[in-house]
């Protein structure tokens, strides 16, 4: 296995390894209430903050939802 650095100092200072930082930080809203919507339309009873305790299956779904609208998207701008 190759070693690998990951820079684990976020721009608010905290340490993490998350990979899910937005390149605009206002638009972290936008995507919350996205992500409620996708949670919905798959049935997925998603609430604000933490939701560790969703499963694997309910979680798949969620991003692959935000992924179908967000491609469905792009295609009619095309």
């Amino acid at each position: 296995m190759s070693n690998q650095n990951y820079n684990t100092n976020t721009e608010n200072g905290s340490n993490s390894n998350s990979r899910n930082r937005l390149n605009i930080p206002e638009a972290r809203a936008a995507m919350d209430r996205f992500k409620m919507e996708a949670a919905a339309e798959v049935g997925v009873d998603l609430k604000d903050g933490y939701n560790g305790d969703l499963t694997s299956r309910e979680a798949g779904s969620v991003g692959g939802q935000m992924v179908k609208k967000m491609v469905e998207s792009y295609e009619k701008s095309l």
